[in-house]
Order: C-alpha cells, then sequence, then structure tokens
C-alpha cells in the first residue's frame, strides 16, 4: 500500500443486479455509491459508483462499486479495468444468478488475481439455505482462480459480518499485486464533466506513474497535449496522484468535445495508438451453444474505459476456436486503442453481445500478418511469460536491420526509457550488439553481418559497372541498401564497415578498399594524360569542362586528374572549375610581391594589370590566393601581402 494511507490498490464489486453491492459499499465506507444520481439529471451519465475503503490496519483502498444489470456489462467491464481486489457479491436469499457467473468470467479474463465473496442479506435467511447458497458458490469458484476465495456471510441491515468482511479485504490486499505497473502515466477516463470557474475535469482511476498539478500529459488517441490545472482524490485536493488511486483531473485549456470517456491520459510520447495488436485469448462460450469463433469474425473489444468494434484473425491458418480452448491470435479494430503489453481486454461477440472471453495483449503494434514466423512466435511466448528482457531481445531478432529503443518500445508497447535499460542490459550479456551512443542501435550479429554483407554487395557491383569511378557517395550508397534506415543508423553501420576493412570513406565518397588502388592508379594515367593540355597556358587555361573536352573523358575524371596534379605540385587549383600551371602562379606570386614592395595598389584592376590578364582569370586567382593564405584583403576592394 502507498504511504500517507494512498491507496495503491483498488477494490471493485461485481454481482447481479439488487444482490446488495452499493449498500455494501454503504455498510463498509459510508459513501453512497448512488449519490451522483442528481448529476445524472444534469446529464451526466453515471454508471460507476466510487468510494474510499479504509481497513482495519488504517490502509486505504479505491472502491469501484460496478453496475450489476445485463444493460450494463459494458460499464461494468469499463470500471472492472482497474480494479486488483473484488468483492463478487451474492445474495443469501437469491444464490448465484446470471450476471454473477458473466461477472465472474469478467474478472477471470481481466486477470484479476484476488477475490473476496460477500454473502450477503443473510438476515433474511436461515442458517440452511446460507449453507447451501455457500455450497453453491464454492462450486461456481472451483475451475477459477478464486477456488480458495474467502466467503464472509453479512448483512448491510444489521451490520452482522461486516468486521469478517473488512479482515477479509484487508488480507487480499496484503497478498494482492498491482493489475497495472510502470512509471509511464496512464489513465484510462471513464467520466468527463464541466465544473463552473474549473472547466474540464475527467474521472478515473490511475493505472501507473503518478500526476502532479502542473504536469504535461497527453489525450489518447487524438494525441492533443495539455496541462493538470489541480487533482482530487476523493474529494481532497492533493499535490500528487500514485498509481491505484481514484482521481479526478482538472485539465487545463480543453475543452470537453476534445476528451471523452474511453480515451486515456498518458505521459506524452510513451503510448502510441494502435488499430491492431496480437494476444493470446481464451475463448468463453457464455451462451452454452457450444459454437466455434471463426476466424475473420467481427467483436466488441473492451479495453480499458473503451469498447470498439474488430475482427479477430487466428494465427498460422487456424480457422475455427472451440469452446474453453486458447490461441494467438490478431486484432483489426475500427478505432485505435492506447495498448501496452500486458493488458487484460474483454471480447464480446457481435451480435447478439454475449460475452466471448478476453486475453493479453502481447504486441502493440505488430505487422499485418497472421503466419508467424519462429522469430515472431519467441518473441510472443516471451511477452506472455512476461519475461521482457527475452521479449526485447526477440524484439530486435525479428529485424534485418538495427533498430533503437524507441522502435521496440512502440513494437511491444512499453516505455521507452524501460525499453532502452532492457536493450542495454541484453547488449551488456553479450546476446545483442550496440551501435552508437545517442541514438543507440540494437541488432543481432547475424543482422549486422547481413548487413555489411549488403554494403559490399553493393559497392562490389557499383565499381564493376563504374571502373573509374571512385565509388558511391554516401547517401546514394543508403537509399541503395537500405532506403528505409535512418542516416544515424547507417553511418554506425558504415563505421562498422570501415573497421573490417569492408569499406572506406573520403569526401562523403563510399569506395572497396580494393577499387581505391585501381582508381588511384587510373587518376595518375588522367593526370598524366591532363599535365600537358595545361602547360604552357600560363594565367589563362582553359577550364574543366574544356580539359575534358580536349582530353576526352568526364568532368568529374579530369577534376580528379587535376587534383592529383595538384597533389605533386604541378598544378594549382583557384576554385572547382579552374586550375593553373604551377610554375605560372609561382611566377604571379612574384610579380605581385614586387608590385606590393613597389608601392603598388591592392585592387582587382591593378593587379590584373600587372600579372597581364583580364579579369575574368584575374578575380578567380586573387581569391583562391586570398584562400590559401598568400594574400589577404585589406579593405573592399583592396588587397595586401599575408
Amino acid at each position: 500500500m502507498g504511504e500517507n494511507n494512498q491507496p495503491d490498490l483498488i477494490l471493485g464489486t461485481a454481482g447481479h443486479i439488487d444482490h446488495g453491492k452499493s449498500s455494501l459499499v454503504f455498510a463498509l465506507t459510508g459513501v453512497d455509491p448512488d449519490r451522483l444520481a442528481e448529476e445524472k439529471e444534469r446529464g451526466i451519465t453515471i454508471t460507476l459508483g466510487f468510494a474510499q475503503l479504509h481497513l482495519p490496519d488504517g490502509r486505504s483502498m479505491g472502491v469501484v462499486d460496478l453496475p450489476g444489470h445485463e444493460k450494463f456489462v459494458r460499464q461494468m467491464i469499463s470500471g472492472a479495468t482497474g480494479i486488483d481486489v473484488a468483492l463478487l457479491v451474492v445474495a443469501a436469499d437469491d444464490g448465484v444468478m446470471p450476471q454473477t457467473v458473466e461477472h465472474l468470467a469478467i474478472l477471470q479474463t481481466l486477470g484479476i488475481r484476488s477475490c473476496v465473496v460477500a454473502l450477503t442479506k443473510i438476515d433474511l435467511v436461515d442458517e440452511d439455505l446460507i449453507e447451501l447458497v455457500t455450497d453453491d458458490v464454492r462450486q461456481l469458484l472451483a475451475d477459477t482462480p478464486f477456488a480458495d476465495a474467502v466467503i464472509v456471510p453479512v448483512s448491510s441491515r444489521t451490520r452482522e459480518g461486516l468486521e469478517d468482511v473488512l479482515q477479509a479485504i484487508q488480507d487480499a490486499a496484503s497478498g494482492a499485486d498491482r493489475t497495472h505497473t510502470g512509471s509511464a502515466v496512464r489513465y484510462p477516463v471513464d467520466r468527463v464533466f464541466t465544473i463552473k470557474g474549473a472547466g474540464t475535469v475527467v474521472t478515473g482511476t490511475l493505472w501507473s506513474g503518478t500526476v502532479s498539478p502542473g504536469d504535461t500529459v497527453e489525450i489518447l488517441p487524438s494525441r492533443l497535449q495539455c496541462r493538470v490545472r489541480s487533482i482530487q482524490i476523493h474529494g481532497d485536493t492533493v499535490e500528487l496522484a500514485q498509481a491505484g488511486n481514484r482521481v479526478a483531473i482538472n485539465l487545463n485549456n480543453v475543452k470537453t468535445s476534445e476528451v471523452r470517456p474511453g480515451d486515456f491520459l498518458a505521459s506524452p510520447d510513451a503510448i502510441e495508438p494502435s488499430d491492431r495488436f496480437d494476444a493470446y485469448i481464451t475463448y468463453i462460450d457464455s451462451s452454452q451453444t457450444g459454437k466455434p469463433i471463426v476466424s475473420g469474425a467481427p467483436m466488441h473489444i473492451a479495453h480499458g474505459t473503451r469498447e470498439v468494434v474488430g475482427r479477430i484473425l487466428f494465427a498460422d491458418g487456424l480457422q475455427t476456436l472451440e469452446p474453453g480452448a486458447s490461441t494467438i491470435a490478431q486484432f483489426r479494430i475500427d478505432e485505435p486503442l492506447a495498448l501496452s503489453c500486458g493488458d487484460r481486454f474483454v471480447m464480446r461477440t457481435y451480435s447478439p453481445v454475449l460475452l466471448a472471453g478476453g486475453g493479453t495483449v502481447l504486441l502493440a503494434h505488430p505487422r499485418r500478418r497472421t503466419n508467424l514466423s519462429e522469430k515472431e512466435h519467441e518473441l510472443l511466448d516471451a511477452l506472455q511469460e512476461q519475461d521482457m528482457a527475452r521479449a526485447v531481445e526477440c524484439a530486435v531478432a525479428t529485424e534485418a536491420t538495427p533498430v533503437d529503443a524507441e522502435f521496440v518500445a512502440r513494437l511491444i508497447g512499453i516505455d521507452p526509457v524501460h525499453a532502452q535499460e532492457l536493450l542495454d542490459a541484453v547488449a551488456e550479456q553479450g546476446r545483442l550488439v550496440s551501435m552508437g551512443t545517442a541514438p543507440r542501435f540494437y541488432a543481432t550479429q547475424e543482422a549486422v553481418d547481413g548487413a555489411l554483407a549488403r554494403i559490399d554487395q553493393v559497392l562490389g557491383a557499383f565499381h564493376d559497372a563504374n571502373p573509374k569511378e571512385d565509388g558511391m557517395p554516401k547517401e546514394a550508397l543508403r537509399r541503395k541498401c537500405f532506403p528505409k534506415m535512418s542516416t544515424a543508423c547507417f553511418d554506425e553501420l558504415l563505421s562498422s564497415a570501415i573497421e573490417r576493412k569492408i569499406a572506406v570513406v573520403a569526401r562523403a565518397v563510399v569506395s572497396k578498399p580494393s577499387a581505391v588502388s585501381a582508381a588511384q592508379e587510373a587518376e595518375a594515367e588522367t593526370a598524366k594524360q591532363l599535365l600537358p593540355l595545361l602547360q604552357g597556358t600560363g594565367l589563362t587555361p582553359p577550364d574543366v569542362a574544356e580539359i575534358a573536352q580536349q582530353a576526352g573523358i568526364g568532368a568529374s575524371q579530369a577534376r580528379r586528374g587535376l587534383d592529383v596534379l595538384c597533389g605533386q605540385d604541378l598544378a594549382w587549383r583557384a576554385n572547382n572549375d579552374l586550375y593553373f600551371d604551377n610554375q605560372a602562379i609561382e611566377q604571379a606570386k612574384q610579380q605581385i610581391t614586387q608590385h606590393f614592395s613597389s608601392g603598388g595598389e591592392g585592387t582587382v584592376a591593378a593587379l590584373r594589370d600587372v600579372l597581364g590578364i583580364t579579369r575574368k582569370f584575374a578575380v578567380p586567382l586573387l581569391e583562391g590566393l586570398d584562400a590559401c593564405g598568400f594574400t589577404r584583403r585589406s579593405g573592399d576592394n583592396t588587397r595586401e601581402l599575408a
């Protein structure tokens, strides 16, 4: 339990209509869960009642009183998704009824682990009937996770047995685990209304994380972000709400039309809504017809406080699912849901709307497929077993190229920070390769080897087709090898390729090492061919295009050959299109030095006349001399020796 008597578990009542759930909640808490009927008259739809229960040891629990009428099964599911301990109410004068059975099935489907049974209205029956109904309830629970649940006879009117009910709830709470965990805020909204002077208020059970005034939250699935103005827990204004509380949140600058029951509030970017998900399901034939579910059948899917319609598709060619059987399935839904791995959901048939079981979300963002690979089966098995370290490792293993923590978090439906921590731990154990720092990428060794082989293959094919080219521009290589890969991830792969001597990079051009020497030899031959075309041209040389035309080669090849001559001090580069004979440049430097020594002006016109060339050649030559540090600008239009 939380500190300062803040509840971190939720108690939910369940059971058939008129079996005394609300009366029992009132007797236990002093709060009438139906007290909000006057708000209903003002247009606020109230189908769940809320209270706070103080246990004998001083701890407290939030209480959700769920509707029992068959017409409100959807609302019952909506409230039940946040509870950790169930209080199943059965009236001693009525016994097990249809909604008793259905509610029990829903509690099982939602994965609620702890249950207490309150056998109410004992003041209306004799001991023999109490014993008979108790036996019926025990038989009902026999094949459920609640077979050992405590059954407590109680009367809300006479208060007989109330202390025993409280003690049983306290014992169940002590051994219960939270249904939802995690550091990110997850808060399914069950009511939305306006308070004059405050604005939009939402209520719900805080599944995970903490909320404080001033926090920014994201409304899902709309992705609208807003700020928390204030918080109340059971009518008291607080500065911090912890997971497990029933919380009313006043949202700043949000209209009631922008948030609705069924939406989630979440930490920004922690969850990405999904229109499909993989799940492990169990079919409960509540209609007792014995008919199987057919793959592709439409279904109502209730998750959190929202119910949507979608289709169920069984994995690996399974066409039908018999009552009581379980399998892996993919749901493709009409509206996106804010899903996370491990979330429980309820499914009901499309028409008539009857309980059909439910299951556990495994993958929140799977590919559209039903035939699963071996690696995908391994991933789903790990998620089903809640082995999250193995799950993130398997998630990476399903990908042919490196991925980051955000990809893994989105695929599974977990907090990106948690995904990063898990991936780092697995990489430290040597089970994954980690590359880079921010962002960091992860892959299996097999995937890294395959990606590097692809780079080697593409570079080899390029050199075969273009023997006179240095190599491929880096971006062109990325698009050819991995068009969907981010530049940051490709840079990390390229670094690995360089370390393994698969590639070399020069001036953003990537080559195979074996091709570099051949290219260098080709460039040296080109340089020999171009040198006579440049020598003797003085300070009025042909530009690169003219030289290339004279030599019968391409401009880029000519430029590389001229760069080789520059490296041999046989040519001097003024800019990308103009190269000079190096001897002519040395003579020009002497002329300029002598000109300044004689007090000559540093204007372009004066230097142009000294060199005996036109402005066409003088300007790029002088700019080149500035760039190499021989001269420098001393004014708007003058130069001096550096």
